[in-house]
């Protein structure tokens, strides 16, 4: 029979937020491989990574593009709001006004933006259209001034709503503006560090050798005092 090959044992990683995140760990990952490890996508609330509550309904979604030891880096490819927050504000209010917008930041990132205007009563198609460009101008120009780590901040922080807030009160006024998802549109590439994640996964293997040594010695020497006690008695 063909010799079993001997199965690599799993360990866990640390998945890292991006700098823009404060490089906070925000969930563990097991792997028995580093290279296993990339690629992978975490999704976590702002609210997790802030400590506010009034963020809760924004959910962030990383992707490990660097295994440095037991870490696994993490950078920004999106987010998402929940579906029942969506459904909330549609309920609200009685007109919305949906966009879909590609841009490119100072540093030349390219990100997909899905905004969403509402207003408390129904509003002409004119008038809908006018307020979408107003929406498409305010995250052009966002994008244009800022880098990435800035454009997320603003889009998270609520600036491009606040500006189109103030923008389109000529046209209408908008009683709410959310970014219900974006999407960047180019993901780095991907590296594995192998030398130093081997170095302690090798000291992890080591211990755990050493770990099972002192259990069987102890065992070995549990017996050999059970036989010792047997013959006392005899």
């Amino acid at each position: 029979m063909p010799e079993r090959k001997k199965k690599k044992q799993k360990i866990w990683y640390s998945l890292i937020a991006p700098s823009m995140f404060g490089k906070k760990k925000i969930a563990e990952t097991p792997a028995d491989d580093p290279e296993k490890v990339l690629g992978r996508t975490v999704e976590v609330s702002l609210q997790e990574l802030t400590g506010d509550f009034a963020k809760a309904h924004i959910k962030l979604i990383f992707k490990v593009v660097e295994v440095k030891g037991l870490e696994a880096h993490t950078v920004f490819i999106g987010h998402t709001t929940t579906t029942d927050y969506v459904k909330r504000m549609a309920r609200r209010h009685k007109s919305k006004i949906d966009g879909v917008f590609d841009v490119t930041t100072k540093d030349g990132k390219r990100i997909r933006v899905k905004p969403s205007a509402y207003t408390s009563k129904r509003i002409q198609t004119s008038q809908k259209k006018a307020i979408r460009a107003v929406m498409k101008q305010v995250i052009e120009t966002i994008a244009q001034n800022n880098t990435l780590e800035d454009f997320v901040k603003f889009m998270l922080d609520g600036e491009i709503g606040k500006q189109t807030y103030k923008l389109s009160k000529p046209i209408y006024p908008v009683k709410r503006v959310e970014v219900h998802k974006s999407e960047l549109l180019e993901v780095p590439k991907v590296e594995v560090k192998k030398e130093e994640e081997e170095e302690e996964v090798e000291e992890i293997e080591e211990e755990k050798e050493e770990e099972e040594g002192e259990e069987k010695e102890e065992k070995e020497e549990e017996k050999e005092k059970e036989k010792t006690e047997e013959k006392s008695s005899e």
